[in-house]
């Protein structure tokens, strides 16, 4: 069904930019719709990761009927399963190569007691297994409500207990609280992990908001202009409310604002939207073979992007310069500053597809 390959498409694309923006040859030299925002607003990079959750909302479009012929405990067992091992595959990402090196260029072992709880691949994982649960146990009109609840909800705790503010945020304190500040990420100056535990109850919404337009697409057997102008009036409502209520509560990534679910999930309407018209629509369709080797091996090719950039940063040939510093200098530099970067992460992608491709070309998919 050409259905799938759009959201393979849709899958694939996200994972092509998530590998483009974590690694660019400078950080100190990166385009700006390459970063994320500071804090308050939103550029083009904040959108990736909140599409990789819509995208796994997706897939639970097309297991949901195949859990309905099933007991609850064997789908139980399914989707913890794959939650733990998903947070697990994060966790041990952010602690390998379970070494590290000291100021004096020595290598010494990284305790458990230093190692970053939250992440990425964690929020991932809790978010498919609390999404999983609410599509199993919730009708469509329940999971909305279920879904306004936890945005109104998650706006009122930040606003009574603390600011909208780096240093004085609920979901820092409680973070603090429970974990202490060895376990947090330091990117920002201070303890402060964006992807914490009480910022993960919003994104939750993102995985809904895709289950939801996944069920719409498959469900719904009517004129294929018709579904696409549903989808982005559904979603044009959507960033009107998130720029309305960013007066009050501001589009935040790093807190993972309300206002924040809501655009990302309009804005991500509106893209399915576009591809199920070059896919579906026009003729010729487009050709998106590109961006399907990502989409049919997502997870997998974002941990060998991730676990082989962690491994070059950590290799130092010399004892002091990491290989990733050394190919980048000697075989980037000579370009222009700015797009020395773009070039490096560009070219680091590609080795990813090429993975991505020969797997495709073998058969080879791995689900988790």
């Amino acid at each position: 069904m050409k259905r799938f390959k759009a959201l393979d498409v849709f899958r694939g694309m996200t994972v092509c930019l998530m590998i483009i923006v974590n690694t660019p040859g400078d950080w100190g030299k990166t385009f700006a719709p390459l970063l994320h925002a500071n804090w308050h607003g939103f550029t083009f990079t904040d959108l990736v990761f909140p599409s990789f959750l819509f995208a796994v909302g997706t897939s639970l479009a097309f297991v949901q009927k195949k859990w309905d012929t099933l007991p609850f405990p064997k789908v139980a067992v399914k989707v913890l399963k794959r939650t733990f091992i998903i947070f697990l595959l994060g966790y041990l990402m952010y602690w390998f190569p379970f070494m590290k090196w000291t100021p004096d260029n020595e290598i010494v072992v990284k305790t458990i007691g230093e190692t970053r709880i939250w992440g990425v691949l964690q929020r991932i994982g809790l978010c498919y297994g609390f999404a999983a649960f609410m599509v199993y146990f919730l009708n469509k009109k329940q999971l909305i409500y279920a879904s306004v609840m936890l945005l109104i909800g998650y706006w009122l705790v930040l606003w009574g207990f603390g600011d909208y503010t780096l240093e004085n945020n609920a979901v820092r304190k409680l973070d603090l609280f429970l974990f202490g500040k060895n376990h947090l990420y330091g990117g920002d100056g201070i303890p402060f992990d964006p992807e914490g535990l009480l910022s993960t109850f919003p994104a939750i919404v993102n995985a809904i908001g895709g289950y939801l337009a996944g069920r719409y697409l498959l469900d719904n057997q009517v004129d294929e202009y018709q579904k696409i102008a549903k989808t982005l009036l559904v979603g044009g409502v959507l960033m009107a409310i998130a720029h309305f209520w960013n007066y009050l509560f501001p589009i935040n990534k790093k807190l993972w604002t309300s206002t924040y679910v809501l655009l990302t999930i309009g804005l991500n309407l509106a893209i399915l939207s576009a591809l199920i018209y070059a896919i579906d629509i026009k003729k010729p369709a487009m050709n998106f073979r590109f961006f399907e080797v990502f989409g049919k091996n997502p997870l997998m090719l974002y941990l060998f992007s991730e676990y082989l950039l962690i491994t070059l940063l950590f290799i130092r040939p010399n004892g002091e310069e990491s290989l990733f510093s050394m190919i980048y200098k000697n075989g980037f530099t000579w370009l222009p500053e700015y797009w020395s970067s773009f070039v490096f992460a560009l070219i680091y992608m590609l080795i990813c597809w090429i993975v991505g491709w020969w797997m495709d070309k073998r058969k080879i998919y791995i689900r988790v």
